[in-house]
């Protein structure tokens, strides 16, 4: 094992470890701030919405891992397919959760929309800084 100075990308166990304690810690300090007040349900439906964000937000760098290093329509079948098919798997957690669970709609979905943004803006920042990395891909 060689030792240097250049970052090195995210691995995807790390990156599960990252986006699940920042949605924990993100999570507690709801609490305090008011999450607390709202009912059981209310509550659930906040934690299931951010679960959901967690899964859609690991499914997506997964797909990113995966097809790295693989031809250019790999990574472009892997990223857009991957994204519809995301989309529709958050579509039907939301209908589950609020038709066969019975979850609030407003807690469930504010959370989940919350956890996606955050998500996008730390994926977009690391893919970033993995692309800056990567043989070839820039300083």
């Amino acid at each position: 094992m060689e030792a240097t100075n250049r970052p090195q990308a995210l691995s995807l166990s790390r990156y599960t470890l990252l986006v699940t304690g920042v949605a924990a810690i993100s999570f507690l300090i709801a609490w305090a701030l008011g999450l607390r007040r709202l009912d059981t349900a209310g509550r659930w439906a906040a934690l299931y919405g951010g679960g959901l964000a967690v899964l859609n937000a690991v499914s997506a760098y997964f797909l990113v891992v995966w097809s790295d290093r693989r031809p250019a329509t790999v990574f472009l079948r892997a990223v857009l397919w991957g994204t519809l098919g995301r989309m529709a798997a958050l579509l039907l957690g939301v209908a589950a959760g609020i038709l066969a669970l019975g979850l609030p709609r407003v807690p469930l979905v504010v959370s989940l929309l919350s956890y996606f943004f955050i998500f996008l803006v730390m994926q977009t920042t690391i893919f970033h800084r993995r692309a800056a990395i990567a043989p070839g891909g820039g300083s």
